[in-house]
């Protein structure tokens, strides 16, 4: 495979470019692959490929804003660089690799609110097992409560955003959920793209759960002993229909499907690891780890500062991202513990007090989040929680389908009120959302995308092949 370097060194003439957005700890050799792939389909005549570079590692580490701004930076460069050769970009179409997602996202609305899209076509937008509703753990109980606390504030600002605690610029709301606001640079300007889709496991992905990385309230594939699974003709057994992806499980003696079978089998000997490795990560890597977290946040503060004193990262700062701000201008992580765990459904009884009572609560860095021993919203947060819960009152409490002429109830996840919106207002995007199953790696997180040429990751081919030969568009 071509080095990162030769392959962006290979402007050519063509003037469609493609973006390449790399995710947390990631660099731009995640994307050898995806690249080539695109690259044996269409020579540098036709489409120019940009692996963006500047948030290689743990520059992934300083915010969604930070990282947005420097991809945005990128993006113009490139055009400028593209020019001086002769070459005019008439056309764009991004992709964004798990946090690369988000910050493509983000990306997007800066170039939108600076008129970017009025000289280049925006065309392909898609996302690879990205976490567009965020990272926190859709579960009950006072560890998981932890787990949403200590998790959101090890990976500096990137785990409060993914895990929706920050503020972001003063409006009193997480930065996922501004990106989903019909009223921000960031919706308007995805909302541009012609075609776009997004690509979710289902099953294995310890760092970016089916819940958010398809943007549904629901997982029709929590127990694939229960479905059984119909695949996209070609694509098989790893692209699931998206017009006809489960039928109703067999009637009892009627024997399983071998898929079925294996995974449900594989179910049970996966959980039999847990209370081990629980107590390991406990008693040995939990100290390591947050020391290294308290370093890496001092590393990527400086970093963020640094950043900010940079001429054209004050220029993305000063751009309104709100309509009503641009109508009055002047005015860590890890999310393996999710793969464990029994998810946690909303009660149909209740609705909205249970998305609220269960994962609902924001909780701070004071002692306001503390009473008599247990963790609790702060009173400033308290209050927006309880204004977040009468609207959450109106959300259904499960998805019911029919699959071959037969009802099937899906039960909500207990999400926040937030996530809720977040769905409702990015399923008014018309994605083209494709569940990927790959079976035979627990890394199926790496594997989507083909980060490394090895044997045991090579069912992302697949995925990379559908998306370059069906949803890709020059």
């Amino acid at each position: 495979m071509a080095p990162n370097n030769q392959i962006t060194a290979q402007r050519g003439t063509g003037d469609h470019l493609c973006v390449l957005v790399h995710g947390l700890w990631g660099n731009p050799n995640h994307f050898h692959y995806l690249a080539d792939a695109l690259r044996s389909r269409y020579d540098n005549s036709r489409l120019q490929i940009l692996i963006t570079e500047r948030n290689a590692g743990r520059n992934t580490y300083d915010g969604i804003e930070t990282c947005g701004e420097r991809v945005a930076w990128e993006i113009e460069n490139a055009l400028e660089e593209s020019a001086k050769d002769g070459v005019d970009i008439k056309k764009i179409s991004i992709v964004g690799y798990s946090l690369g997602g988000l910050i493509s996202r983000y990306a997007i609305g800066l170039l939108y609110s600076k008129g970017f899209f009025e000289k280049i076509q925006p065309v392909n937008f898609t996302t690879f097992a990205t976490p567009h509703l965020g990272v926190r753990t859709p579960f009950r109980g006072f560890h998981n409560h932890i787990w949403n606390v200590l998790g959101a504030r090890t990976i500096s600002v990137s785990g409060r955003q993914l895990f929706t605690i920050d503020n972001f610029r003063g409006t009193g709301r997480p930065l996922l959920s501004v990106l989903a606001d019909q009223d921000s640079v960031f919706y308007e300007g995805l909302a541009l793209f012609q075609n776009k889709s997004l690509y979710a496991n289902i099953a294995n992905d310890k760092s970016c759960a089916f819940y958010t990385s398809a943007i549904t309230r629901c997982n029709p594939f929590a127990d694939l002993s229960a479905v059984t699974i119909n695949y996209l003709p070609g694509y098989a057994p790893n692209i699931i229909d998206p017009e006809n992806p489960i039928d109703p499980v067999p009637q009892k003696g009627e024997p399983l499907p071998m898929t079925n079978r294996i995974g449900q089998v594989g179910k049970k000997i996966a959980g039999l690891p847990v209370i081990v490795i629980y107590s390991l990560v406990l008693c040995i890597g939990t100290m390591f780890y947050l020391l290294n977290a308290i370093l890496q946040n001092m590393l990527s503060l400086r970093r963020i500062k640094l950043h900010c004193s940079d001429e054209h990262c004050r220029g993305y700062q000063a751009l309104p991202l709100l309509v009503n701000e641009l109508q009055h201008a002047a005015n860590q992580v890890i999310g393996g513990v999710n793969q464990e765990i029994s998810p946690q459904h909303l009660r149909p009884s209740s609705r909205g007090s249970d998305a609220s009572d269960s994962t609902g609560s924001q909780f701070t860095d004071t002692d306001d989040g503390i009473k008599n021993g247990v963790l609790e919203p702060a009173p400033t947060e308290r209050a927006r929680i309880e204004t977040d819960n009468q609207a959450a009152n109106q959300i259904a409490p499960g998805n019911v389908e029919v699959v071959n002429g037969q009802p099937m109830k899906f039960p909500t996840l207990a999400l926040t009120p937030a996530q809720f919106k977040m769905i409702e207002n990015l399923d008014t995007l018309d994605f083209k959302k494709f569940a990927v199953w790959i079976h035979n790696t627990k890394h199926t997180h790496a594997a989507i995308i083909m980060r490394k040429p090895t044997e045991k990751w090579k069912e992302g081919k697949v995925a990379v092949s559908h998306w370059v030969n069906e949803k890709f568009k020059i």
